[in-house]
């Protein structure tokens, strides 16, 4: 099997999102392959119509398991409602065009709307008088409970009860990075050998001591992060869109940023994961010298899982972070099919695309951004960026993510069950309120949406790499 190299940077078990902003860049990737492939006359195969590459088709049927599994025998059509914050409403575009994409589906009728204005008569919740059968929440708990200071959420709790919502709420603590300490310490031999492998080390930051990367004693850990600034990476343990990351190789204020870490009380630190093996260099207009280039871009692969296992991918690039809310952007991804190695498909597409030069790259990128606004490629700022070549995989690879995410998903059930067993409470600090929310709905392996953010390597790094040697 063809292996793939690295380590996830995080888990997202709250809200997920991506799955639409991919299928949307995959029908603008393959549009610009084919484009590509018409003016260079390349002879790679690249498969960009493989279920798996449209994590949209999981998402839905996700979420027309949670209305059969509590209204099945009922007869009831399902109601989909998606609700998201009211400022985002307008702008998001992957839930606007997944509602619409839900109201074209025979039987089935879908809404988005302002978690305030669900109702409810008795245990029924509603939407302008329609029971509601399924609802995503497109927020985390502590989302849901800044609304509480605002609005009457007796309704959205009432759908938190009745176990309707997507993603269950019980699933939110283990959400924190923060458990990747219990991954890597202490409980290690609770998971799966590829969680454990694939997880970078991660401690609370925090005035203590423990054991550093290669189990060393750490007397003292702020003072162990001053001296390894280059190797670590301090994270907001629930935090979203990159906001607070403080990368140490990239950043210049060493003491600030720890001081800010530490006051805030809520910081991770990890083991960085070296930069060249998640960079990919892909061809670039540099509009200024109107020519092409060469870019080394980080990127970033959202592996999307179910309860039914690998649904999808999201490909992001960018800087550090490579989150679209940071500035960062979206590719496609193909599965190669040629009998070659992602290296030489990789080489021989950027030299074939270098190769058409600065004019004709500038005609099609001009098109396919024309074609992005038309579809809703866009995100709460404008336009998200995106490639001219995908990122490449193979079938081999997949197999690999397969078993990844599934061993993902059962050690997120062993965490949760360690949660409500008190064996977390080191790890996982909750507000009584986010407690007893969490305890509201018990996710124990119903269906959900999880995602795992991998900072891997598909055979196409920037540079030569050793497994487990992080370092800037």
């Amino acid at each position: 099997m063809e292996e793939f190299q690295g380590y996830h940077s995080e888990w997202n078990l709250g809200s997920p999102g991506g799955w639409e902003y991919q299928r949307m860049t995959m029908e603008l990737g393959e549009w610009c392959w084919e484009r590509i492939q018409e003016l260079t006359g390349l002879d790679i195969l690249l498969d960009f119509e493989h279920t798996i590459l449209n994590p949209r088709d999981g998402f839905v049927d996700l979420m027309l398991s949670v209305h059969k599994r509590g209204y099945g025998s009922s007869g009831k059509r399902p109601f989909i409602v998606v609700t998201a914050e009211e400022a985002t409403l307008k702008v998001v575009m992957e839930n606007i065009n997944t509602v619409s994409y839900l109201n074209g589906l025979t039987g089935i009728s879908a809404a988005l709307t302002a978690p305030e204005r669900i109702e409810q008569s008795g245990d029924t919740v509603t939407l302008d008088g329609k029971e509601i059968t399924v609802l995503f929440m497109d927020f985390n708990n502590d989302v849901l409970l800044e609304l509480k200071k605002k609005h009457d959420i007796g309704p959205l709790l009432t759908a938190v009860k009745k176990g309707i919502v997507v993603n269950p709420r019980g699933a939110d603590p283990i959400n924190s990075k923060a458990v990747f300490e219990a991954v890597h310490k202490d409980l290690r031999d609770r998971f799966s050998e590829t969680t454990v492998y694939r997880t970078p080390w991660t401690r609370l930051f925090r005035e203590r001591s423990t054991t550093g990367p290669q189990g060393e004693d750490i007397p003292d850990l702020v003072e162990w992060v001053r001296r390894n600034w280059e190797r670590v990476v301090l994270k907001p343990e629930k935090a979203h869109s990159g906001v607070g990351v403080f990368v140490g190789c990239v950043r210049g204020d060493r003491d600030g940023d720890i001081q800010e870490a530490l006051e805030r009380n809520d910081y991770v630190v990890q083991e960085v994961v070296h930069l060249d093996l998640w960079a990919e260099e892909f061809p670039w207009l540099d509009h200024e010298r109107k020519e092409v280039v060469l870019k080394k871009w980080q990127t970033d692969f959202r592996c999307m899982m179910t309860e039914r296992g690998l649904i999808g991918f999201l490909g992001r690039f960018g800087g550090i972070p490579t989150n679209v809310g940071s500035g960062g952007g979206t590719h496609g991804i193909a599965i190669l099919h040629s009998p070659i190695s992602v290296r030489e498909a990789v080489d021989r597409i950027n030299e074939a695309i270098l190769g058409l030069g600065y004019a004709t790259l500038k005609e099609i990128q001009e098109e396919g951004e024309q074609k992005a606004v038309r579809m809703g490629l866009v995100y709460t700022k404008g336009p998200i960026r995106t490639l001219l070549r995908p990122r490449v995989i193979t079938m081999q690879h997949l197999e690999g993510l397969e078993e990844y995410v599934n061993n993902i998903w059962q050690d997120s059930i062993t965490l949760e069950r360690l949660w409500r067993e008190g064996a977390l409470d080191h790890l996982v600090h909750l507000t009584a309120e986010e407690r007893e929310l969490a305890l509201l709905q018990p996710w124990e392996g119903s269906p959900a949406l999880f995602a795992s953010d991998g900072l891997f390597s598909l055979g196409a790094h920037v540079g030569e790499w050793c497994l487990r040697a992080p370092s800037c």
